[in-house]
């Protein structure tokens, strides 16, 4: 029996290691590996007290981008290019708060997962590229995602020149929020969600459900439904938990 293509670690019921299973092809991306993922994700989004999930390859790289392969073959191509806007749709969209955990190389699909993630540290030997154009694509579905979050000017550098950019300057286009040692990722990425899981858990998906929808509101309507998030939060008891133990200098008890 073969190795499962991803490894799901679920150490308490808040937070669950991701682990892209194809090593031995620099985990590029099948269908196969596309519907685990977001068949995984979809069923840790309904379970009542998870939070949070941590994305990371196995072997030697990250994410080494749609298996090319798979998709020469005629016959799959289309559904296979389907599955990487489901991937990149479903994990950009998740209501749990993802941190992707890259090292090696995150290349064309592999940087999508990267940048549709809420949180990215990578090590300083990643090489993150996005070379479609070299290889006669258009970078379409993860520029879908990149267009609100990077400068003009950087997105053209990406796309249009295709070669692959170290971790510093990954970080100054804001791709990467850390930069880690190699021997410290997982353990980064693990204190970063300790970290996020300090916060009330409904406001904390409340706030990315809302820097989710803002962008597409109007701009007139911004305020109006922010105040509407706000009064929700207001309102509800882990804003009179949050509030009572700032006041009793004590640690908040989220139920």
């Amino acid at each position: 029996m073969s190795d499962p293509v991803l490894l799901v670690e679920c150490p308490d019921d808040t937070t669950a290691l991701l682990t892209l299973n194809r090593p031995e092809r620099r985990n590029a991306l099948t269908i196969e590996l596309m519907e685990a993922l977001c068949e995984t994700l979809d069923v840790l989004a309904t379970e009542p007290r998870r939070r949070l999930v941590i994305l990371n390859g196995a072997g030697p790289a990250f994410c080494a981008g749609l298996d090319l392969q798979e998709s020469a073959d005629a016959s799959t191509a289309e559904h296979g290019v389907e599955w990487v806007a489901r991937t990149l749709q479903t994990l950009s969209q998740s209501p749990l708060v993802t941190i992707a955990a890259a090292h090696g190389a995150a290349f064309a699909g592999g940087a999508g997962l990267l940048s549709c993630c809420d949180f990215a540290i990578g090590t300083p030997d990643l090489r993150i590229a996005f070379p479609e154009v070299r290889r006669g694509l258009v970078p379409a579905l993860v520029g879908a995602i990149l267009q609100d979050r990077l400068r003009d000017a950087d997105l053209r550098e990406l796309f249009f020149i295709g070669v692959a950019i170290n971790a510093e300057r990954a970080q100054a286009m804001r791709l990467l929020h850390r930069i880690v040692p190699s021997d410290r990722l997982l353990d980064e990425a693990r204190a970063l969600a300790s970290t996020i899981l300090l916060g009330a858990p409904d406001a904390v998906r409340q706030t990315k459900q809302l820097l989710q929808e803002l962008p597409s509101t109007a701009p007139s309507q911004r305020l109006v439904q922010a105040l509407e998030f706000h009064k929700r939060a207001r309102a509800s008891d882990e804003a009179r938990e949050g509030i009572a133990a700032f006041f009793e200098h004590r640690a908040p008890n989220w139920k």
